[in-house]
């Protein structure tokens, strides 16, 4: 078999290939995240949301991020719609707005923080086992407030 024999098969294949469905959208829910006790009213407050253990807290890995300006309120609501299956939540308040979270000589952050379930650290940092929630219909609340 020569090469231009193979050329329309090789074409044909590709065609089908562009034209196979998509697989399906995950299916998602609508959750709404409610943030209490903010320590500043005008200090960004940024959300990061994970949905993989391993990737928990990680810089980067979480699936995305929300960030929400107060606007003069020390409480407010983020409706969101995630994906079915395990969630965690963790939230941090740019108080001096330098776009990062700060820290200790410890590693300690010394601005406020939070996670989802309310997760007060002592030690060391949460697991996503610890601050995970369950996305598996519409209307679920997430409450947390901010740690100062």
């Amino acid at each position: 078999m020569n090469v231009l024999s193979l050329c329309p098969l090789l074409i044909g294949s590709s065609v089908l290939a562009a034209a196979a469905p998509a697989p399906p959208p995950a299916e998602t829910a609508s959750v709404t995240v409610v943030v209490s006790a903010l320590v500043s009213t005008t200090s960004t407050v940024k959300l990061y949301f994970y949905n993989t253990r391993a990737g928990f807290l990680k810089h980067g890995q979480w699936a995305f991020s929300k960030s929400v300006k107060p606007e003069g309120k020390s409480e407010f609501s983020l409706p969101v719609d995630l994906p079915k299956g395990e969630w965690a939540v963790a939230i941090t308040q740019d108080m001096n707005n330098n776009d990062k979270i700060d820290k200790n000589f410890l590693g300690i952050p010394t601005e406020p923080y939070a996670f989802s379930n309310n997760v007060r650290p002592t030690i060391a940092a949460p697991d996503f086992n610890e601050c995970k929630f369950m996305v598996d219909g519409p209307g679920k609340v997430v409450s947390i407030v901010l740690k100062d």
